[in-house]
Formats: structure tokens, C-alpha cells, sequence
């Protein structure tokens, strides 16, 4: 309910956030078994991505935590704040460097956009589900097709 307060604002120094929600924010971290933090974002940190990746493998290594992003990638041109990226990079640059951070820390990434879903590691788990369960079920008609053939 927290969230529903906080306005938009800030800048893309996601070092400096991170630390803020790790070393600061985290003050119970002993009493939780896990614990998740959402980024939302809509460009690329203006840190190098190595250097975040580093840091965030190292903290999340320290406990159980998982880093999720949820990046949105709005259409170019539309970004009327007027504030300038100290760090440029194209939607898929953008969408590869999260992905890199979101791997060191066994975390979930998810893109979209106005048009819809661009990846999801959530929907990317749930069709290899569904493309498993697919499979065992043929391979259950197919036995049991063989058996009836038998008899």
C-alpha cells in the first residue's frame, strides 16, 4: 500500500538506489527467510552494467534476495520530462544489460511496451510448462494407443 503513495522521480543511478535499498531500507532483512526487490524502469542505469551486475551478485549472495525489473520501453520521442541519460543505449541494448543484472541476481526480468509483451521470464516459464505437459501427453496417448493394439 506503500507504493500506491510514492510519486515518479529521480534518476537513473540505480548504484545508488540499490545500495539505498540494501544497506538502508533492509534494516529486518534476519527475519525475512526471502526477500524480492521490483525495479521499475523505463532506460538503461547510468552505471556501467558489469559494475552493477558485480555488486549486485555479491548482495544477493549475502542473503536471500532476488532483483526483478520490470522494464517499459516507451515509444520513442514521447519522453516529455526532459531530463538527459547520463548513459544511452537502445531498447534491446537496454533490455540485454537488464537482463545480465537480473541473472547475477536470480532474479525475473519482464519487458513491455504500449504494444504489449516483449519478453517475460514469467511467460517464458509457463509455455515450456505448457510445452511440457504437451509433450507427456502425447507420449501418454502414444502408450496408450500401443497398449490397446496389444490387446
Amino acid at each position: 500500500r506503500w507504493m500506491l503513495n510514492l510519486e515518479c522521480k529521480g534518476s537513473r543511478n540505480f548504484m545508488s538506489a540499490l545500495r539505498r535499498a540494501v544497506e538502508v531500507d533492509f534494516k529486518d532483512k534476519d527475519k525475512y527467510k526471502s526477500q524480492g526487490l521490483y525495479l521499475l524502469t523505463t532506460g538503461i542505469p547510468d552505471q556501467e552494467t558489469h559494475t552493477i551486475s558485480a555488486y549486485v551478485a555479491e548482495v544477493c549472495r549475502g542473503f536471500d534476495l532476488q532483483l526483478h525489473v520490470c522494464l517499459f520501453s516507451v515509444m520513442e520521442g514521447s519522453d516529455s520530462s526532459g531530463i538527459i541519460p547520463a548513459r544511452y543505449a537502445n531498447p534491446r541494448e537496454t533490455a540485454n544489460a537488464f537482463k545480465e543484472i537480473v541473472q547475477a541476481a536470480k532474479g525475473r526480468f519482464h519487458w513491455f511496451g504500449e504494444a504489449g509483451i516483449f519478453e517475460s521470464d514469467d511467460i517464458t516459464s509457463i509455455i515450456s510448462e505448457i510445452e511440457k505437459a504437451k509433450n507427456y501427453s502425447q507420449k501418454c496417448a502414444f502408450l496408450v494407443e500401443s497398449l490397446k493394439q496389444r490387446s
